[in-house]
């Protein structure tokens, strides 16, 4: 679906809290928006479900331009909840664009993975687990949706979380993605513990690491730092790791973060 606008206000700011808004901006006179508008056009009508076209002629509506950087066309906005998410600039060949498309445009299952993240805060990772098995599997390349599914079964089928994220690179995931794989690495010890390195310090790490998986986060933190002062670089500096993944896990704002941080950056230094 495509239209021009005549409303910018109602027919791209307020629509885009419905369903993603990708903006044309173009003129008559420009030759490259001639060759970009029907291709964007085409797109529109194959994937009307996921977003919509709004053509905006910029010597009509001179003053949006202005108000959004417009200094070169045509230019191509994708807009959601009322903001500009990203863009490109030029007529793009149409394999660049669907590449284009296919990173920009938010998953159609935005609601759920939001809902699905506020569970794993709330620590409620069965019920984020049965949000987001659906969406992996309609969705296999949305990597928020991976993250947050192995983030959710971590401590209760780590191996399926190190499956779940063999070969994903995400830069904006990465630090999540480095504390799941801590973690994971973490419960092949509680299997093997002789596969741990032989110190006095190795039956405290263990013991920490139960807890971790018991999820008594307080303990297992405990532990860990306990650990980071009797030998701070056991296990290729295991304890610092695990500390850090496991605040990571929480957040900065949860209540056992707050209690440990403190005592951990003492431990270190």
């Amino acid at each position: 679906m495509f239209y021009d606008v005549s409303n910018f206000q109602e027919e791209v700011l307020k629509r885009s809290y419905e369903i993603p808004v990708l903006v044309d901006f173009w003129a008559e006179w420009c030759g490259p928006c001639r060759v970009l508008g029907p291709l964007l056009e085409r797109f529109a009508e194959q994937n009307g479900d996921r977003w919509v076209l709004a053509k905006v002629n910029t010597v009509i509506h001179a003053e949006v331009a202005r108000n959004y950087g417009i200094r070169s066309i045509p230019n191509v906005k994708l807009f959601v909840d009322g903001v500009v998410v990203d863009e490109f600039v030029g007529a793009l060949p149409e394999h660049q664009i669907q590449r284009w498309l296919d990173a920009a445009l938010p998953s159609k299952h935005l609601k759920l993975l939001a809902q699905a993240e506020q569970l794993i805060r709330e620590g409620k990772p069965s019920e984020a687990e049965g949000l987001l098995r659906p969406i992996v599997q309609a969705e296999p390349d949305n990597m928020w949706s991976r993250v947050l599914l192995a983030r959710s079964v971590l401590l209760s089928d780590p191996i399926e979380a190190g499956r779940l994220l063999e070969n994903v690179d995400e830069p904006r995931f990465s630090e999540l993605i480095e504390s799941i794989r801590s973690v994971a690495r973490l419960h092949g010890f509680i299997e093997d513990p002789r596969s741990l390195p032989d110190a006095m310090v190795r039956d405290l790490y263990q013991q920490a690491i139960r807890a971790l998986f018991a999820r008594d986060f307080d303990l297992a933190l405990s532990r860990f730092i306990e650990a980071i002062r009797t030998d701070r670089f056991y296990d290729n500096d295991g304890p610092r790791k695990a500390c850090i993944a496991i605040f990571k896990l929480l957040g900065d704002d949860h209540e056992i973060t707050r209690k440990h941080r403190r005592d951990f950056s003492s431990a270190l230094y």
